[in-house]
Protein backbone atom coordinates (compact mmCIF):
# COMPACT_ATOMS: atom_id res chain seq x y z
CA UNK A 1 0.00 0.00 0.00
CA UNK A 2 2.80 2.18 0.65
CA UNK A 3 4.35 1.88 -2.57
CA UNK A 4 1.43 2.53 -4.01
CA UNK A 5 0.52 5.86 -2.20
CA UNK A 6 4.09 7.12 -3.02
CA UNK A 7 3.65 6.03 -7.15
CA UNK A 8 0.62 7.83 -7.31
CA UNK A 9 1.09 11.01 -5.61
CA UNK A 10 4.39 10.86 -7.76
CA UNK A 11 2.68 10.70 -10.72
CA UNK A 12 0.45 13.66 -9.47
CA UNK A 13 3.68 15.95 -8.80
CA UNK A 14 4.84 15.06 -12.25
CA UNK A 15 1.53 15.89 -14.03
CA UNK A 16 0.89 19.01 -11.52
CA UNK A 17 4.23 20.43 -13.08
CA UNK A 18 2.89 19.27 -16.73
CA UNK A 19 0.34 21.70 -15.86
CA UNK A 20 -1.99 18.92 -15.69
CA UNK A 21 -3.98 18.48 -12.36
CA UNK A 22 -6.43 20.95 -10.63
CA UNK A 23 -5.06 22.00 -7.28
CA UNK A 24 -6.91 21.68 -4.26
CA UNK A 25 -7.08 23.91 -1.32
CA UNK A 26 -7.06 21.70 2.21
CA UNK A 27 -8.53 23.22 5.28
CA UNK A 28 -7.86 21.15 8.49
CA UNK A 29 -9.03 20.50 12.37
CA UNK A 30 -7.52 18.18 13.66
CA UNK A 31 -8.69 18.17 17.57
CA UNK A 32 -5.71 15.48 18.86
CA UNK A 33 -3.51 18.09 16.74
CA UNK A 34 -2.95 21.58 16.80
CA UNK A 35 -4.26 22.30 13.39
CA UNK A 36 -7.57 24.84 14.13
CA UNK A 37 -9.16 25.34 10.84
CA UNK A 38 -5.91 26.11 9.05
CA UNK A 39 -4.99 26.06 5.39
CA UNK A 40 -2.37 22.78 4.48
CA UNK A 41 0.43 23.17 2.39
CA UNK A 42 0.12 19.63 1.23
CA UNK A 43 -0.15 20.13 -2.31
CA UNK A 44 -3.10 18.05 -3.30
CA UNK A 45 -4.35 17.94 -6.59
CA UNK A 46 -6.62 15.98 -9.34
CA UNK A 47 -4.52 13.93 -11.03
CA UNK A 48 -5.58 10.57 -13.51
CA UNK A 49 -7.78 8.58 -11.42
CA UNK A 50 -6.82 5.83 -9.43
CA UNK A 51 -8.51 2.69 -7.91
CA UNK A 52 -7.51 3.33 -4.16
CA UNK A 53 -10.37 2.47 -1.85
CA UNK A 54 -12.00 4.18 0.05
CA UNK A 55 -13.20 6.89 -2.61
CA UNK A 56 -15.68 9.85 -2.59
CA UNK A 57 -16.93 10.24 -5.87
CA UNK A 58 -18.06 14.03 -6.84
CA UNK A 59 -20.90 14.45 -9.10
CA UNK A 60 -21.40 17.69 -9.87
CA UNK A 61 -24.12 17.45 -12.73
CA UNK A 62 -26.70 16.46 -10.01
CA UNK A 63 -27.41 19.36 -7.69
CA UNK A 64 -30.18 19.96 -4.84
CA UNK A 65 -30.94 22.59 -2.75
CA UNK A 66 -29.10 26.07 -2.48
CA UNK A 67 -27.47 27.41 0.01
CA UNK A 68 -28.81 30.59 1.95
CA UNK A 69 -25.70 30.60 4.52
CA UNK A 70 -24.34 29.42 7.62
CA UNK A 71 -23.72 31.19 11.33
CA UNK A 72 -24.86 31.87 14.55
CA UNK A 73 -27.57 33.22 16.94
CA UNK A 74 -27.10 36.88 18.02
CA UNK A 75 -28.47 36.83 21.01
CA UNK A 76 -28.66 39.79 23.44
CA UNK A 77 -25.98 38.55 25.46
CA UNK A 78 -23.55 38.18 22.44
CA UNK A 79 -24.21 41.69 21.47
CA UNK A 80 -23.45 43.01 25.09
CA UNK A 81 -20.10 40.42 25.19
CA UNK A 82 -19.23 42.29 21.71
CA UNK A 83 -20.35 45.90 22.36
CA UNK A 84 -17.90 45.53 26.00
CA UNK A 85 -14.49 45.13 23.81
CA UNK A 86 -12.09 48.19 22.59
CA UNK A 87 -13.17 49.10 19.45
CA UNK A 88 -10.19 47.72 18.06
CA UNK A 89 -10.86 44.50 18.97
CA UNK A 90 -14.18 43.98 18.37
CA UNK A 91 -13.56 45.60 14.85
CA UNK A 92 -10.75 42.76 14.15
CA UNK A 93 -13.12 40.08 15.70
CA UNK A 94 -16.29 41.26 13.80
CA UNK A 95 -13.81 40.87 9.95
CA UNK A 96 -12.89 37.57 11.41
CA UNK A 97 -16.16 36.21 11.42
CA UNK A 98 -17.95 37.61 8.51
CA UNK A 99 -15.11 38.63 6.09
CA UNK A 100 -14.09 35.89 3.99
CA UNK A 101 -10.57 37.73 3.33
CA UNK A 102 -7.45 35.71 5.30
CA UNK A 103 -8.26 34.41 8.34
CA UNK A 104 -12.14 35.36 7.93
CA UNK A 105 -14.60 32.89 8.51
CA UNK A 106 -17.24 34.29 6.14
CA UNK A 107 -20.46 33.75 8.52
CA UNK A 108 -23.38 34.30 6.23
CA UNK A 109 -26.37 33.93 8.76
CA UNK A 110 -27.70 35.48 12.12
CA UNK A 111 -30.58 34.13 13.64
CA UNK A 112 -31.68 37.38 16.43
CA UNK A 113 -34.36 37.27 18.87
CA UNK A 114 -37.66 39.29 18.95
CA UNK A 115 -37.16 41.12 22.09
CA UNK A 116 -35.46 38.73 24.76
CA UNK A 117 -34.21 34.96 24.89
CA UNK A 118 -33.29 33.24 28.12
CA UNK A 119 -29.78 34.42 27.15
CA UNK A 120 -30.94 38.11 28.26
CA UNK A 121 -30.14 39.24 31.85
CA UNK A 122 -34.11 39.79 31.94
CA UNK A 123 -37.32 39.26 29.96
CA UNK A 124 -38.80 41.62 27.70
CA UNK A 125 -40.56 42.92 24.71
CA UNK A 126 -41.04 46.09 22.50
CA UNK A 127 -44.28 46.84 24.27
CA UNK A 128 -43.91 46.29 28.37
CA UNK A 129 -46.61 47.54 29.85
CA UNK A 130 -47.31 47.45 34.29
CA UNK A 131 -50.06 44.36 35.11
CA UNK A 132 -53.54 44.90 33.75
CA UNK A 133 -52.79 47.12 31.23
CA UNK A 134 -52.72 46.71 27.34
CA UNK A 135 -51.63 48.46 24.22
CA UNK A 136 -53.74 46.37 20.94
CA UNK A 137 -52.48 49.63 18.79
CA UNK A 138 -49.58 49.39 19.84
CA UNK A 139 -49.32 52.82 20.42
CA UNK A 140 -46.20 52.27 22.63
CA UNK A 141 -44.35 50.24 20.65
CA UNK A 142 -40.67 50.35 20.96
CA UNK A 143 -36.83 49.04 19.67
CA UNK A 144 -35.10 50.90 22.16
CA UNK A 145 -34.33 47.50 24.13
CA UNK A 146 -31.98 46.65 21.52
CA UNK A 147 -30.70 50.40 20.65
CA UNK A 148 -27.80 49.99 23.18
CA UNK A 149 -26.23 46.67 22.13
CA UNK A 150 -28.02 44.38 19.36
CA UNK A 151 -28.65 47.28 16.57
CA UNK A 152 -25.46 48.84 16.83
CA UNK A 153 -23.01 45.49 16.92
CA UNK A 154 -26.01 44.37 13.64
CA UNK A 155 -24.63 47.11 11.94
CA UNK A 156 -21.63 46.87 12.43
CA UNK A 157 -21.74 43.30 10.71
CA UNK A 158 -23.72 44.58 7.74
CA UNK A 159 -20.89 46.72 6.95
CA UNK A 160 -18.63 44.05 6.45
CA UNK A 161 -20.73 42.23 4.80
CA UNK A 162 -24.21 43.65 3.70
CA UNK A 163 -25.15 40.74 1.81
CA UNK A 164 -25.61 38.50 5.16
CA UNK A 165 -28.96 37.15 5.60
CA UNK A 166 -30.69 37.45 8.93
CA UNK A 167 -33.68 35.31 10.65
CA UNK A 168 -35.60 36.39 13.60
CA UNK A 169 -37.38 34.51 16.27
CA UNK A 170 -39.64 35.87 19.02
CA UNK A 171 -39.52 33.86 22.35
CA UNK A 172 -42.69 35.36 23.74
CA UNK A 173 -45.24 37.88 22.64
CA UNK A 174 -45.62 40.98 25.25
CA UNK A 175 -46.83 39.42 28.45
CA UNK A 176 -50.20 41.51 28.51
CA UNK A 177 -51.18 39.45 25.14
CA UNK A 178 -50.65 36.17 26.78
CA UNK A 179 -53.45 33.83 28.62
CA UNK A 180 -51.25 33.37 31.84
CA UNK A 181 -49.76 37.20 31.35
CA UNK A 182 -46.68 36.06 32.21
CA UNK A 183 -43.17 35.60 29.59
CA UNK A 184 -43.10 32.03 30.71
CA UNK A 185 -45.15 29.82 29.25
CA UNK A 186 -49.10 30.42 28.17
CA UNK A 187 -50.15 30.85 25.15
CA UNK A 188 -50.98 34.02 22.49
CA UNK A 189 -54.60 34.78 23.61
CA UNK A 190 -57.06 35.02 20.42
CA UNK A 191 -58.00 38.18 21.27
CA UNK A 192 -54.63 39.26 20.23
CA UNK A 193 -53.99 37.72 17.48
CA UNK A 194 -54.24 40.58 15.22
CA UNK A 195 -51.88 43.22 17.36
CA UNK A 196 -49.37 40.47 17.32
CA UNK A 197 -49.56 40.52 14.03
CA UNK A 198 -48.93 44.34 13.68
CA UNK A 199 -46.18 43.80 16.26
CA UNK A 200 -44.27 41.77 13.48
CA UNK A 201 -44.66 44.48 10.91
CA UNK A 202 -44.01 47.09 13.19
CA UNK A 203 -40.57 45.32 14.26
CA UNK A 204 -39.59 43.89 10.34
CA UNK A 205 -40.10 47.88 9.21
CA UNK A 206 -38.67 49.42 12.28
CA UNK A 207 -35.11 47.44 11.71
CA UNK A 208 -35.88 47.97 7.98
CA UNK A 209 -35.47 51.97 9.30
CA UNK A 210 -32.05 50.93 11.12
CA UNK A 211 -30.50 49.55 8.14
CA UNK A 212 -31.16 46.35 8.91
CA UNK A 213 -33.11 43.88 6.81
CA UNK A 214 -34.91 40.67 8.49
CA UNK A 215 -35.00 37.89 5.88
CA UNK A 216 -37.68 35.56 7.24
CA UNK A 217 -39.22 35.16 10.47
CA UNK A 218 -40.10 31.97 12.62
CA UNK A 219 -43.40 32.46 14.47
CA UNK A 220 -42.43 31.21 17.82
CA UNK A 221 -39.07 29.85 18.79
CA UNK A 222 -39.75 26.22 20.18
CA UNK A 223 -43.33 26.34 20.56
CA UNK A 224 -43.90 23.22 22.44
CA UNK A 225 -41.44 24.55 25.28
CA UNK A 226 -43.20 26.46 27.11
CA UNK A 227 -41.09 26.42 30.73
CA UNK A 228 -38.26 28.52 29.25
CA UNK A 229 -38.25 31.98 30.13
CA UNK A 230 -39.04 33.34 27.91
CA UNK A 231 -41.40 31.33 26.22
CA UNK A 232 -45.07 30.43 24.74
CA UNK A 233 -47.13 27.18 23.96
CA UNK A 234 -48.27 27.60 20.20
CA UNK A 235 -49.87 24.31 19.17
CA UNK A 236 -49.82 23.89 15.93
CA UNK A 237 -53.61 24.51 15.24
CA UNK A 238 -53.09 28.13 16.82
CA UNK A 239 -49.80 28.41 14.89
CA UNK A 240 -51.72 27.86 11.38
CA UNK A 241 -54.78 30.03 12.47
CA UNK A 242 -52.60 32.79 13.45
CA UNK A 243 -50.72 32.74 10.03
CA UNK A 244 -53.35 32.20 7.73
CA UNK A 245 -55.79 34.53 9.00
CA UNK A 246 -53.61 37.32 10.73
CA UNK A 247 -49.58 37.31 10.25
CA UNK A 248 -49.57 36.74 6.69
CA UNK A 249 -52.56 39.03 5.62
CA UNK A 250 -50.57 41.59 7.62
CA UNK A 251 -47.70 41.26 5.69
CA UNK A 252 -48.55 41.54 2.78
CA UNK A 253 -50.77 44.20 3.33
CA UNK A 254 -47.75 46.11 4.73
CA UNK A 255 -45.89 44.73 1.15
CA UNK A 256 -43.48 43.03 3.45
CA UNK A 257 -41.71 40.24 1.37
CA UNK A 258 -40.21 38.54 4.50
CA UNK A 259 -40.53 34.98 4.59
CA UNK A 260 -42.51 33.24 7.12
CA UNK A 261 -40.78 30.09 8.89
CA UNK A 262 -42.85 27.17 10.44
CA UNK A 263 -42.12 25.45 13.45
CA UNK A 264 -38.64 26.41 14.87
CA UNK A 265 -38.75 23.17 17.15
CA UNK A 266 -36.99 19.69 16.92
CA UNK A 267 -37.03 17.12 14.67
CA UNK A 268 -39.00 14.57 16.56
CA UNK A 269 -42.53 16.29 15.53
CA UNK A 270 -42.73 16.81 11.69
CA UNK A 271 -46.63 16.36 11.74
CA UNK A 272 -46.22 19.83 13.32
CA UNK A 273 -45.10 21.61 10.26
CA UNK A 274 -46.56 18.93 7.89
CA UNK A 275 -50.29 19.72 9.66
CA UNK A 276 -49.53 23.35 8.17
CA UNK A 277 -48.66 22.84 5.10
CA UNK A 278 -51.61 20.52 4.68
CA UNK A 279 -53.65 23.71 4.86
CA UNK A 280 -53.68 25.15 1.45
CA UNK A 281 -54.87 28.85 3.22
CA UNK A 282 -51.85 28.91 5.42
CA UNK A 283 -49.71 27.02 2.94
CA UNK A 284 -49.64 30.21 0.15
CA UNK A 285 -48.11 32.70 3.50
CA UNK A 286 -45.43 30.05 3.80
CA UNK A 287 -41.74 29.62 2.99
CA UNK A 288 -40.71 26.36 4.75
CA UNK A 289 -39.81 25.11 7.99
CA UNK A 290 -37.46 24.98 10.38
CA UNK A 291 -36.04 22.51 12.96
CA UNK A 292 -33.52 21.95 15.98
CA UNK A 293 -32.43 18.60 17.45
CA UNK A 294 -32.07 18.53 20.84
CA UNK A 295 -34.56 15.46 20.10
CA UNK A 296 -35.78 13.53 16.98
CA UNK A 297 -33.39 12.07 13.74
CA UNK A 298 -32.09 14.34 11.22
CA UNK A 299 -33.55 12.49 8.66
CA UNK A 300 -36.90 13.88 9.96
CA UNK A 301 -36.12 16.85 7.33
CA UNK A 302 -36.48 14.80 4.15
CA UNK A 303 -39.98 13.95 4.89
CA UNK A 304 -41.23 17.16 5.42
CA UNK A 305 -39.57 17.82 1.71
CA UNK A 306 -40.58 14.64 0.27
CA UNK A 307 -44.29 15.70 1.18
CA UNK A 308 -43.64 19.73 0.05
CA UNK A 309 -40.95 19.94 -2.23
CA UNK A 310 -41.32 23.35 -2.97
CA UNK A 311 -40.97 24.70 0.47
CA UNK A 312 -37.73 24.92 2.14
CA UNK A 313 -36.02 23.82 4.93
CA UNK A 314 -33.80 25.18 7.63
CA UNK A 315 -31.74 24.28 10.64
CA UNK A 316 -31.73 27.35 13.39
CA UNK A 317 -30.23 26.34 16.38
CA UNK A 318 -28.61 23.52 18.26
CA UNK A 319 -26.06 24.09 21.47
CA UNK A 320 -22.66 23.22 22.56
CA UNK A 321 -22.71 22.55 26.18
CA UNK A 322 -20.24 23.78 28.34
CA UNK A 323 -17.27 23.53 28.62
CA UNK A 324 -16.83 21.97 25.10
CA UNK A 325 -15.35 18.83 23.78
CA UNK A 326 -13.60 19.44 20.78
CA UNK A 327 -13.18 16.03 19.80
CA UNK A 328 -16.59 15.13 20.37
CA UNK A 329 -18.19 18.35 19.38
CA UNK A 330 -16.54 18.46 16.05
CA UNK A 331 -17.44 14.95 15.04
CA UNK A 332 -21.07 14.98 15.96
CA UNK A 333 -22.00 18.48 15.08
CA UNK A 334 -20.15 18.42 11.75
CA UNK A 335 -21.16 14.73 10.94
CA UNK A 336 -25.27 15.58 12.04
CA UNK A 337 -25.48 18.93 11.02
CA UNK A 338 -23.08 20.26 8.62
CA UNK A 339 -23.32 17.04 6.43
CA UNK A 340 -26.53 15.27 7.92
CA UNK A 341 -28.71 18.87 7.73
CA UNK A 342 -27.84 19.92 3.89
CA UNK A 343 -27.86 15.90 2.87
CA UNK A 344 -31.35 16.62 4.12
CA UNK A 345 -32.65 19.68 2.47
CA UNK A 346 -31.80 22.37 5.29
CA UNK A 347 -30.87 25.74 3.62
CA UNK A 348 -28.74 26.96 6.58
CA UNK A 349 -26.80 24.97 9.52
CA UNK A 350 -27.05 27.58 12.27
CA UNK A 351 -25.16 27.22 16.23
CA UNK A 352 -26.71 28.50 19.28
CA UNK A 353 -24.93 31.19 20.17
CA UNK A 354 -22.30 33.63 18.75
CA UNK A 355 -20.74 34.61 22.28
CA UNK A 356 -20.27 34.03 25.73
CA UNK A 357 -18.25 34.71 28.55
CA UNK A 358 -16.36 32.93 31.50
CA UNK A 359 -19.31 32.37 33.76
CA UNK A 360 -22.00 32.10 30.85
CA UNK A 361 -24.01 35.03 31.44
CA UNK A 362 -26.22 36.68 30.98
CA UNK A 363 -28.57 34.63 31.33
CA UNK A 364 -32.59 35.12 32.44
CA UNK A 365 -33.77 32.94 35.95
CA UNK A 366 -36.51 30.88 35.95
CA UNK A 367 -34.83 28.71 32.67
CA UNK A 368 -32.61 30.76 31.17
CA UNK A 369 -29.38 28.37 29.73
CA UNK A 370 -26.56 28.49 32.82
CA UNK A 371 -24.30 25.84 30.37
CA UNK A 372 -24.79 27.53 26.60
CA UNK A 373 -20.78 27.41 25.25
CA UNK A 374 -20.56 29.98 22.68
CA UNK A 375 -18.77 29.71 19.30
CA UNK A 376 -16.31 32.45 21.08
CA UNK A 377 -15.79 33.10 24.73
CA UNK A 378 -14.98 37.03 25.09
CA UNK A 379 -13.22 38.40 28.16
CA UNK A 380 -12.66 41.74 27.65
CA UNK A 381 -10.65 41.78 24.49
CA UNK A 382 -9.36 38.00 24.93
CA UNK A 383 -11.25 35.75 22.79
CA UNK A 384 -11.40 31.86 22.58
CA UNK A 385 -12.64 30.50 20.34
CA UNK A 386 -14.73 27.19 21.01
CA UNK A 387 -16.20 23.99 19.17
CA UNK A 388 -19.09 25.88 17.19
CA UNK A 389 -16.28 28.48 15.93
CA UNK A 390 -14.57 25.32 13.69
CA UNK A 391 -17.88 23.55 13.26
CA UNK A 392 -19.24 26.55 11.35
CA UNK A 393 -16.09 27.58 9.83
CA UNK A 394 -15.20 24.68 7.72
CA UNK A 395 -18.87 25.15 5.44
CA UNK A 396 -19.27 28.97 5.96
CA UNK A 397 -15.61 30.17 4.44
CA UNK A 398 -16.26 28.48 0.75
CA UNK A 399 -19.76 27.45 0.92
CA UNK A 400 -21.05 30.83 0.35
CA UNK A 401 -24.74 32.29 0.03
CA UNK A 402 -26.10 31.06 -3.38
CA UNK A 403 -23.80 27.27 -3.37
CA UNK A 404 -25.99 24.61 -4.57
CA UNK A 405 -25.36 20.63 -3.28
CA UNK A 406 -24.15 18.58 -5.28
CA UNK A 407 -24.14 14.87 -5.30
CA UNK A 408 -21.17 12.67 -3.84
CA UNK A 409 -21.08 9.19 -2.26
CA UNK A 410 -20.25 8.31 1.30
CA UNK A 411 -18.36 5.67 2.24
CA UNK A 412 -18.48 4.10 5.88
CA UNK A 413 -16.62 5.99 8.48
CA UNK A 414 -16.19 9.07 5.79
CA UNK A 415 -19.76 11.41 6.55
CA UNK A 416 -18.82 14.13 3.60
CA UNK A 417 -20.72 16.52 1.84
CA UNK A 418 -20.15 18.63 -1.27
CA UNK A 419 -21.50 21.56 -2.79
CA UNK A 420 -20.20 24.12 -5.68
CA UNK A 421 -20.43 27.33 -5.00
CA UNK A 422 -21.34 30.91 -7.10
CA UNK A 423 -17.67 31.29 -8.42
CA UNK A 424 -18.00 27.30 -9.35
CA UNK A 425 -15.98 25.94 -6.65
CA UNK A 426 -16.23 22.72 -5.63
CA UNK A 427 -16.75 22.02 -1.77
CA UNK A 428 -16.31 18.90 -0.22
CA UNK A 429 -16.64 18.53 3.75
CA UNK A 430 -15.35 15.28 5.41
CA UNK A 431 -14.82 14.13 8.89
CA UNK A 432 -13.48 10.66 9.76
CA UNK A 433 -15.67 9.07 12.14
CA UNK A 434 -13.83 5.81 12.28
CA UNK A 435 -11.59 4.74 15.23
CA UNK A 436 -8.11 5.37 13.27
CA UNK A 437 -6.38 7.33 10.72
CA UNK A 438 -7.93 6.96 6.78
CA UNK A 439 -6.31 7.78 3.45
CA UNK A 440 -8.94 7.79 0.91
CA UNK A 441 -9.46 9.34 -2.62
CA UNK A 442 -11.67 12.17 -3.88
CA UNK A 443 -12.89 11.28 -7.39
CA UNK A 444 -13.87 14.05 -9.54
CA UNK A 445 -14.35 14.37 -13.38
CA UNK A 446 -12.68 10.87 -13.91
CA UNK A 447 -10.00 12.62 -12.22
CA UNK A 448 -8.68 11.94 -8.32
CA UNK A 449 -6.81 13.25 -5.36
CA UNK A 450 -5.87 11.66 -1.74
CA UNK A 451 -5.77 12.89 1.36
CA UNK A 452 -5.25 11.26 4.77
CA UNK A 453 -7.62 12.75 7.80
CA UNK A 454 -6.93 11.66 11.84
CA UNK A 455 -9.28 10.17 13.41
CA UNK A 456 -11.81 13.05 14.72
CA UNK A 457 -10.55 15.16 12.21
CA UNK A 458 -12.35 17.36 9.69
CA UNK A 459 -11.26 18.47 6.35
CA UNK A 460 -12.57 20.82 3.75
CA UNK A 461 -11.53 20.88 0.21
CA UNK A 462 -11.81 23.46 -2.39
CA UNK A 463 -11.21 23.09 -6.32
Amino acid sequence: MKRLLATILAAGLFLCQTGLCAPVEFWLTDPEGSARFEEQTSNLAFTRSTEIQPTIEVDDNRSFQTIDGFGFCLTGGSARHLVRMSLGARSALLKELFSTGGTGIGTSYLRVTIGASDLNDHAYSYDDLPAGQTDPDLVKFSLDPDRAEVIPVLKEILAIDPTLKILASPWSPPAWMKTNQDFVGGSLDPKFYDSYAKYFVKYIRGMGAEGIPIDAITVQNEPLHPKNNPSMLMLAPEQDEFIKHHLGPALGQAGIRTKIILYDHNADRPDYPLSILNDPDARKFVDGSAFHLYRGPIEALSKVHDAYPDKNLYFTEQWVGAPGNLLADLDWHVKTLIIGATRNWSRTVLEWNLASNPELTPHTDRGGCTQCLGAITIDGDRVVRNPAYYIIAHASKWVRPGSVRIASNEPESLPNVAFKNPKGNKVLIVVNAGQSAQTFAIRWHAQACLSTLKKGAVGTYVW
